[in-house]
């Protein structure tokens, strides 16, 4: 009965003319616990042509352990010779839903002084989540797009990035992560940026297609009432997922980079009545000084006589009126006309916050 009501409904719900401006439930959040998560390791690549670390103590460390396990004990006191090796971290990350024995990709990065990584390859490594437990192992012969030459003169090149490579389908996955997709009478839904406003259409939309499924617990999380059966909750879900919803209205916001003046102003935005005059004054000394020389036998010395010239130069600039609601439009046609830098458009902006005419918070990065 109920699959057949769910298979009513999906072909209910394709039928639907979509929202102008709507945007999928997927685009706006995901369900709890469906998520990657991230793996970090130590290892060591063997096989550099010479570019590998040089006799860092843990290294050295890690390279006795390497071969205790291989059955090669080294003599106390001695250090093996290290150039061609490199201590590395690696990182990954392990999809939601991965089953052992499944393959994923991995990061490798130097953490000593090792030149480059190019034709080194990994020793098998565990790679371990927050809960310190192994997910993963790693090996394989790394893919480094950089690349670094150096000459006896102490003169190099390096192209890129050749102390990080990559290992296709390096991790072989050892241990799966419980989601919790299966267990349970209710399964949680995030919104990526919380918004009652959203939450609320996302979750009327929801029970439009199948009534008392989602309620909201607070401005980013809907708790959906599913079914126990994991086919029936899967394909739910990905109906849910398709759903078309109309998302609220961002806040006003001006975002300013302080380190590069850059300036964005979302759609959002708008003025009360005010009115913008902005001008530059430049003030240009030059100095020209002149020697002076004295008489002949007066006994006088040679001196420097200081000739400066003062110019100034006030452009001039229309003044901008903004009428009321004024949007992004008005506001960038204008600050054009005024022919404003981005260092001037910060400088304006900040005014009208203080003359509480800019009705949007600014953002300082």
């Amino acid at each position: 009965m109920f699959r057949a009501l769910f298979c009513f409904l999906i072909t209910l719900t394709a039928l639907m003319p979509s929202l102008a401006h709507a945007e999928r439930v997927r685009d706006l959040g995901q369900f709890q616990g469906v998520r990657s998560n991230q793996l970090t390791g130590y290892g060591i690549v063997v096989g550099l042509p010479g570019t590998g670390d040089d006799n860092l103590e843990y290294l050295t460390q890690a390279m006795k352990g390497v071969s205790g396990r291989m059955g090669l004990q080294l003599p106390p006191g001695i250090s093996p010779g290290l150039k061609n090796a490199a201590a590395v971290m690696i990182t990954a990350d392990l999809p939601a839903f991965a089953k052992p024995g499944q393959r994923i990709d991995v990061t490798v990065s130097t953490i000593g002084k090792a030149k480059s990584l190019r034709g080194g390859a990994l020793i098998m490594t565990p790679l371990y989540g927050a809960d310190g437990q192994i997910y993963a192992m790693a090996q394989g012969n790394l893919a480094v797009g950089g690349l670094g030459v150096a000459a006896k003169d102490g003169s190099n090149v390096t192209i890129n990035i050749p102390t990080v490579g990559r290992i296709s389908d390096g991790a072989s996955v050892e241990r799966a992560v419980d989601t919790g997709f299966d267990s349970g009478g209710t399964l949680r839904w995030n919104l990526f940026n919380a918004d009652f406003l959203t939450a609320s259409r996302v979750r009327d939309a929801i029970n439009r297609m199948v009534p008392g499924t989602a309620s909201i617990e607070d401005g980013i999380t809907l708790s959906l009432r599913l079914p126990a059966d994991a086919d029936t909750r899967a394909s739910l879900m990905a109906a849910i997922e398709m759903i078309d919803v109309d998302p609220a209205e961002t806040a006003a916001r001006v975002i300013v980079n302080s380190r590069t003046g850059t300036v964005v102003i979302n759609s959002a935005v708008r003025l009360s009545p005010a009115a913008i005059s902005h001008g530059k004054l430049t003030v240009r000394i030059d100095e020209d000084p002149r020697v002076i020389q004295p008489g002949p036998f007066s006994q006088g010395k040679t001196a420097i006589e200081q000739n400066s010239t003062i110019t100034t130069d006030e452009e001039k600039r229309s003044v901008a009126l903004f009428k009321p609601g004024a949007s992004l439009s008005k506001i960038v046609d204008a600050l054009n006309m005024l022919g404003v830098t981005p260092a001037d458009l910060v400088a304006i902006l900040e005014a009208l916050k203080q003359a509480g005419a800019l009705k949007a918070e600014m953002v300082v990065i």
